[in-house]
């Protein structure tokens, strides 16, 4: 699956096209490396998303198509969300 899809599917970003413009931003990774809105992403791929002061870091757990709202949650895990590590960084 395509990563700004992965992103809108999951509902850790909205809309796919804010997806797509924070992809074409640098402001993606996936696995360490900078990501283009046409990576394709499987299970066990850790995302890293900075969007302001804050910085996101998830595991992809689960790939499809189409999800329910209650079940977006179950397609990725949380390891971490800060504000405070982009402030240290200065960026």
């Amino acid at each position: 699956m395509r990563l700004d899809k992965f992103l809108k599917v999951s509902r850790i970003i909205k809309r796919r096209t804010v997806a797509k413009e924070a992809c074409d931003g640098g402001r993606v990774t996936l696995n360490g490396r900078v990501a283009k809105a046409g990576s394709e992403v499987k299970e066990g791929d850790v995302l890293e998303i900075r969007f302001g002061a804050r910085l996101g870091r998830y595991e992809i757990t689960l790939v499809k198509e189409t999800v329910r709202k209650e079940e977006a949650a179950e397609m990725y895990r949380v390891l971490s969300e800060d504000a405070a590590v982009l402030a240290e960084r200065n960026l």
